[in-house]
């Protein structure tokens, strides 16, 4: 990515609490990543509302994501972190993008296929467009990293062919400008990040399914909001197998519970799932358990009591969500002006 300033953009949407999946499958990652990169962490409530939302919900929703990501490690000083919806350029340069984008491109992203659901008629225009919304999230800011999920990596690679298909469609402008940068065009091509000890976390009640927050069973996930009692019966209701643990990963294989929860302490605790089995292999799982409960209760309850802090004060939370806004708006207005001439509309 030599030629452009390397940055690094995600987001989450505040449709409902976080968890313990997001927090080891994203967060820790955005924190370590602020010492290396410069980092632009949103909230997506545009992309939120693709899907019918309660308007107190949403604005209730929107804070506790900013506190999860504060309390979690993230630095708003350091960081830039915002709502979407403050920021305008993210709509207009998706609406260019939804211009630039081809109509079979979109048919064969799989998550509206999943999400949308047999009544696929009735869902929102804004539920079928919305990875060239996250294109225009990433591009916004010319970013050249984005860490994301094995489920988002198709829409990475979509957010990839607008910018060459822009670049492309577009060069003879950016050219005359003088706005490329140097053969690379205008926008950059960015780069996955997938990283991390545990970048899959799992339900607790059947390891086969990925640990959501949209399951029914609030057992099957560790919310960011738990307190130490509920995390603590939480992992001790969790699913298991009736076998010891093994001494090596191989052993894991056919074992989803097993392996899930031996990669939920890996994680926790910085380590691997070799270490994790050189320490508890041939133990059952109620000492594993104990374990796990100690760990997991010492990492995760001071996430939850920051939380419920900066909860207490939503005008903080506004205020930095605004002076994060306008950090961000700062370095997208000019780029959004630029692609406005590229393109050729009549600006002020």
């Amino acid at each position: 990515m030599s030629g452009f300033h390397q940055r690094v953009f995600s987001g989450m949407q505040p449709t409902s609490t976080l968890h313990l999946g997001n927090y080891l499958g994203a967060l820790t990652n955005w924190v370590a990543m602020q010492k290396t990169h410069e980092c632009i962490y949103c909230v997506v409530d545009m992309h939120a509302i693709t899907m019918w939302q309660d308007p107190a919900d949403l604005k209730r929703a929107i804070r506790e994501v900013t506190a999860a990501y504060i309390a979690a490690g993230v630095d708003p000083k350091g960081s830039i972190i915002f709502n979407q919806s403050q920021v305008s350029g993210h709509a207009e340069l998706g609406w260019v993008f939804n211009c630039v984008a081809r109509l079979g491109w979109l048919n064969r992203m799989t998550q509206f296929k999943e999400k949308a659901g047999k009544d696929r008629e009735n869902a929102s225009v804004g539920l079928y467009a919305y990875p060239n919304l996250m294109a225009a999230d990433i591009l916004l800011y010319k970013a050249t990293h984005v860490p994301v999920g094995e489920d988002q990596k198709q829409h990475l690679e979509l957010t990839r062919d607008i910018a060459q298909k822009f670049n492309n469609d577009f060069g003879p402008q950016i050219a005359e400008l003088g706005l490329g940068t140097g053969d690379l065009g205008f926008f950059p091509q960015p780069e996955p990040m997938i990283q991390g000890p545990a970048p899959r976390v799992m339900s607790l009640r059947d390891g086969t399914k990925k640990m959501s927050k949209s399951d029914a069973s609030d057992n099957s996930r560790i919310n960011l909001t738990d307190d130490a009692e509920t995390i603590a019966q939480k992992i001790r209701k969790a699913k298991t197998d009736p076998d010891a643990l093994p001494s090596e990963t191989k052993g894991l294989e056919g074992r989803p519970e097993a392996e899930n929860l031996v990669g939920i302490y890996a994680g926790l605790s910085g380590t691997t799932k070799e270490a994790v089995l050189a320490q508890f292999g041939g133990g059952q799982f109620s000492g594993f358990k104990a374990a796990l409960v100690d760990l997991a209760v010492e990492k995760l309850s001071p996430i939850a009591g920051e939380m419920r802090r900066l909860l207490d004060d939503p005008r903080h939370i506004d205020a930095i969500l605004g002076e994060g806004a306008a950090r961000a708006e700062a370095i997208a207005a000019p780029i959004m002006r630029e692609v406005k001439d590229i393109v050729g509309f009549v600006r002020r």
